[in-house]
């Protein structure tokens, strides 16, 4: 009579059906996610969750063997069934650290963000894996990888039915107790804070990465951003902006729908005399790090060195002078220093004072490749629109 077989433990049969589900999930993704950001972003999000959970699961593998091969299992069969195993491990490693590095040496330089909450950094590579032969070798490994991962699959699960209604005796009950007959508990599991400690303190220590360096830092920026004309002129400021009433809001398009944000720190020096246009002035800092467009994708793009390059130039300044009036209110020149361009536009505005009271509000708009944004991943604006409408609301009191 034969003995009892003995299955799975409950770690190892839960994390073989998430994977397996998570894995047929990411081909589907992988055939449909073009020019579809989310999927795209979703992708890269499931592809390292892939990743640190076959890190757990080699680890538990290790120190929890899986129960043996029916006995009658031919040779040749078991050898082919451990060697399809190992291909899978390995696979899932590859993978995805071939698709994060694909990401990361990508001219494109579009961040990753984990389930639309967690800022991941990109893998640090030489120069020459960034060139467009390195990267289409990087491309072939990852999509070509992909096709054997699916034959792989197909032969596991080819295997698996064939045990299962062959002459042996079959293995599929092992991953799925109580449902074919009897089955033995296994042997007592072990290495649970092993195994989930290791990935998720490894996961804690790459994800602190974006963290630990957007934080300030003591070295110079690499370059210095242009300074306006008269810019360091000294201003002798008879307003004071109520900032809690106030915001600097920025508007545009991106893959056909609109969005939005804000600047969170950002000072304004005014010296405005109605009477007085021509000696009127003002100088606006603004924090471009402190940018707010309502997605953290959108967010962590606006830093990278294609945008803003917060990390280099972590201010923005805004001079205004030339003070005109106008039909409906007033024009000044705004001239603005952004990373290494300085463009002057027109800013209109209206400014309503009520004793020592002023309302303003005020618009002008900014072409995007005046000032080198966006110009390696988008310049002819196929996804983000080439104007960009800044608006300034907001109260100040007189001196």
């Amino acid at each position: 009579m034969k003995a009892e077989t003995s299955r799975y433990a409950l770690i190892a049969i839960t994390l073989h059906w998430v994977m397996a589900a998570l894995l047929l999930f990411m081909i589907w993704l992988g055939w449909n996610m073009d020019d579809h950001e989310a999927r795209y972003q979703l992708h890269k999000s499931v592809g390292i969750l892939l990743l640190f959970l076959t890190v757990v699961r080699v680890i538990w593998r290790a120190m929890n063997p899986p129960p043996p091969l029916p006995e009658e299992m031919p040779a040749h069969e078991k050898l082919a069934s451990h060697l399809v195993h190992m291909a899978f491990y390995g696979l899932m490693i590859l993978l995805p650290l071939a698709g994060w590095l694909l990401v990361s040496t990508s001219k494109f330089k579009v961040p990753t963000v984990l389930f639309g909450t967690i800022s991941w950094p990109h893998l640090p590579a030489p120069d020459f894996l960034r060139g467009d032969l390195a990267h289409a070798i990087l491309e072939n490994i990852h999509s070509k990888g992909a096709w054997v991962l699916i034959i792989l699959l197909g032969l596991h699960v080819a295997g698996a039915v064939k045990h299962e209604i062959g002459g042996e005796e079959g293995v599929l009950k092992k991953m799925l107790p109580g449902l074919f007959g009897k089955v033995a508990p296994p042997k007592t599991a072990r290495g649970y804070l092993r195994a989930f400690g290791t990935a998720i303190i490894a996961f804690a220590l790459i994800a602190l990465i974006p963290i630990a360096g957007s934080g300030p830092s003591d070295a110079a920026p690499a370059e210095s951003a242009p300074v306006a004309e008269g810019e360091a002129d000294n201003l002798s400021p008879n307003w004071t902006v109520n900032y809690e009433q106030s915001e600097i809001r920025f508007t545009g398009e991106y893959d056909g729908a609109g969005f939005t944000g804000t600047f969170g720190d950002w000072t304004a020096d005014i010296e405005f005399h109605p009477d007085d246009l021509a000696g009127s002035e003002a100088l606006v800092t603004v924090r471009t790090a402190t940018a707010d467009a309502g997605k953290k994708l959108y967010n962590d793009s606006l830093k990278g060195q294609e945008w803003f390059d917060t990390n280099t130039f972590p201010e923005a300044r805004i001079r205004l002078d030339n003070f005109r009036e106008t039909d409906t209110g007033y024009t000044a020149d705004a001239t603005i220093s952004l990373k290494t361009e300085l463009v002057t536009v027109p800013l209109d505005f209206t400014l309503d004072i009520d004793g020592d009271i002023a309302t303003l509000n005020a618009t002008t708009v900014m072409n995007r490749k005046a000032f080198d944004l966006g110009q390696a991943s988008d310049p002819a604006g196929t996804w983000v629109g080439e104007d960009v409408t800044v608006t300034v609301t907001g109260t100040a009191s007189r001196n």
